[in-house]
């Protein structure tokens, strides 16, 4: 079975670093990193070390007030590395043309970051497997 997970977080006026709002891409980077450590913990019973992305791919402008939903799945397991696979979704954007605090949930989730990368768990790290 491949280990999952996923967190959702309201990107906040802190987070966003550009005009209008705009949420700097490697937000979701740091999301996806949450993600992996949690994979890892699940996986191995430890944090583990991200080494590596081999593909990121930004889709879609995230803006402060967005709800975002990372996910993360394990999809090989080596001897030490752990390959993965992300996706940020926007599922709640704010709607401030209406009033400062309106919001909707978003009748289908809206893919704003995919990316791919590897982790290394060193063997002597390793609890579960």
């Amino acid at each position: 079975m491949k280990e999952k997970s996923m967190i959702r977080m309201r990107m906040s006026a802190h987070d966003a670093h550009y005009g209008g709002n705009l949420v700097d891409g490697a937000r979701m980077l740091g999301l996806f990193g949450d993600v992996a450590t949690e994979l890892l913990i699940r996986c191995d019973g430890d944090e583990g070390l991200f080494c590596a992305y081999d593909n990121v791919e930004f889709l879609a402008p995230v803006f402060a007030g967005d709800y975002i939903e990372a996910v993360g799945e394990i999809t090989r397991v080596g001897n030490t590395s752990r390959k993965m696979v992300f996706e940020a979704r926007k599922v709640i954007a704010p709607r401030t043309d209406i009033s400062p605090s309106a919001a909707d949930v978003l009748p289908e989730p809206v893919i704003v970051c995919r990316a791919s990368g590897t982790c290394v768990v060193p063997k002597q790290c390793q609890r579960k497997n």
